[in-house]
């Protein structure tokens, strides 16, 4: 048996290592290495693929927030609100413009942003809500367009986990995370499921005034060279990644089914297991399967971490602190207790290994010594 890895990068690159190469080497001969042909190419093809009007890459997922927050005018002492429970960069780029995060706890299963949280965290400064596809499923949208609409907010999508997971409103129709909201974020940094060989993002919208005011940002502020219309940003996706990522998008499909398999096996494997808690399924969303992550119950989960890290297991915590709580969000006030979700998810969330190349044997190595280390 292979080492097990969190996510096989190596074996998903030997598998389409000719086109890699060939695309690789394509941009070598053309040395078109900033907004090279394959950018656009790229663009125009997740367009069609997720179904948004206009996509702008751009140079990582933190670089969407913000270039985002920029195009629709947030301005410093404006509110966001933000989950509790997922990654620093969703409430970064707010601090970096000069925002203010509004936490809101989270649903205790499907970790998205709880609705009764979000009227509490209203006020007339808030302008903004940015829900995150945590895990690889669609928060619940079709109310969260609704709430926004109701108070005027602009909604930011954070789709760095959920590339293609496909979300289906109460009259059956149905949208890709990242196209429902104003604005769309993702990230391809390269354990993504739509990961390229070094950093690179891109920003998803229906809106032709916006897409526009997004490429500008992205662009020095600039829509003709040396001509600066706004203050912008300089965050390209250059021209390698760009070919890279037009060969994984093609395998994209095929790899959110094979994660949905592994998943499926874990499930069962756990089925009704009293210290597990297995990942829910969202009722109006697909699930690609990011990360598979359970919730450890009536155990020590950093005793379970460490029993599997000896047997050649590895395991991550997403997340171990709630955003809140972080040293460098103190200054907003929040104090322990507010958010007993978040707070309480930071103690009990694993991440099991789950990627593309999974092979069965490791899968049940990963199982048999989860299950020997309960039965100890």
């Amino acid at each position: 048996m292979t080492t097990i890895q969190m996510v096989d990068l190596r074996t998903q690159y030997e598998r389409i290592k000719i086109d890699i190469d060939q695309a690789i080497q394509q941009v070598l001969d053309n040395t078109a290495f900033i907004n090279g042909p394959d950018v656009k190419a790229f663009a125009q093809e997740l367009s069609q693929y997720t179904g948004a009007a206009y996509v702008i890459p751009c140079g990582n997922g933190t670089d969407a927030l913000q270039i985002a927050m920029m195009a629709l005018d947030f301005q410093p002492g404006d509110e966001v609100i933000v989950p509790a429970f997922t990654y620093v960069a969703t409430v970064e780029v707010i601090a970096l413009l000069g925002l203010r995060p509004k936490f809101v706890d989270v649903l205790p299963d499907t970790y998205e942003l709880d609705p009764a949280g979000l009227e509490k965290a209203l006020g007339p400064k808030v302008v903004g809500i940015v829900p995150v596809h945590l895990y690889g499923q669609c928060s619940n949208m079709e109310f969260l367009v609704d709430f926004a609409q109701k108070h005027n907010l602009k909604i930011i999508e954070d789709t760095a986990q959920a590339i293609g997971a496909v979300y289906t409103f109460s009259d059956g129709r149905k949208a890709q995370a990242g196209t429902i909201g104003d604005v769309g974020t993702t990230s391809f940094f390269p354990s993504k499921n739509l990961g390229c060989y070094g950093d690179g993002g891109a920003m998803f919208t229906n809106d032709s005034e916006l897409a526009e005011k997004l490429r500008m940002i992205a662009n020095h502020g600039q829509k003709k060279k040396y001509y600066h219309d706004s203050i912008g940003v300089n965050s390209r996706l250059d021209t390698l990644q760009a070919a890279i990522l037009r060969v994984k998008l093609k395998h994209l499909d095929r790899y959110s089914s094979s994660r949905n398999e592994v998943a499926a096996r874990y499930d069962q494997a756990f089925l009704n297991h009293q210290n597990i808690k297995t990942p829910k399924r969202a009722a109006n969303s697909t699930h690609v399967f990011h990360q598979y992550t359970i919730q450890v119950e009536g155990a020590s989960r950093e005793d379970l971490k460490n029993f599997l890290q000896e047997k050649g297991v590895p395991t991550m915590v997403y997340y171990p602190v709630p955003l809140h709580l972080q040293q460098a969000y103190l200054q907003y006030g929040y104090q322990q207790g507010e958010f007993p979700v978040a707070e309480n998810l930071c103690k009990k969330v694993l991440s099991l290994p789950i990627h593309t190349e999974m092979e069965p044997e490791q899968q049940e190595f990963i199982i048999e010594a989860i299950k020997s280390f309960f039965n100890k």
